[in-house]
């Protein structure tokens, strides 16, 4: 997260307080937005699970379901299935919202959804350095924080 303003964007005055102006007239104030993730467990017509190889910080080298930051403008469920084809090769059809996780004091949202495959090639994108179908019982061990309830939450639904 970036440190607060010192300095007001808008009139240069120094800040009284993080991230707000109060100089008579100006009133600039910063909102500290959250910043939106997916994750999408996509399964094959065997029930097979997607799964990347990552080849970048966090969790370099370690395997996960392809995820990433929703773009500005962009609408979440188009995020996802965009991250899934970028990352490995996979159209995904987007069914069902598994939930919604988050951690005070992280900026990140984490939104997570059930997809079915939709065609495509399977091949790793530039973010990963293998991408597989894994059967649930050989997943992945957990890499990020609320994967243990996201694969709790895939398991639950229909």
């Amino acid at each position: 997260m970036a440190p607060p303003a010192r300095f007001c964007p808008s009139c240069g005055a120094p800040l009284p307080q993080p991230d707000a102006c109060q100089q008579l007239g100006c009133g600039w104030i910063a909102y500290r937005d959250p910043k939106l993730a997916v994750v999408v467990l996509v399964r094959d017509d065997q029930q097979r699970l997607l799964t990347i190889r990552r080849n970048h910080e966090p969790a370099m080298f370690q395997w996960s379901w392809p995820s990433g930051f929703v773009d500005a403008g962009e609408r979440v469920e188009d995020a996802a299935a965009r991250e899934v084809r970028e990352e490995t090769g996979i159209d995904a059809q987007i069914e069902q919202l598994l939930g919604v996780w988050s951690t005070t004091s992280d900026p990140v949202v984490v939104i997570a959804y059930r997809a079915s495959a939709a065609g495509g090639e399977l091949r790793p994108g530039p973010e990963a350095t293998a991408a597989a179908w894994t059967p649930l019982r050989r997943r992945p061990a957990p890499t990020f924080p609320h994967d243990q309830a996201i694969l709790h939450a895939y398991l639950n639904t229909n």
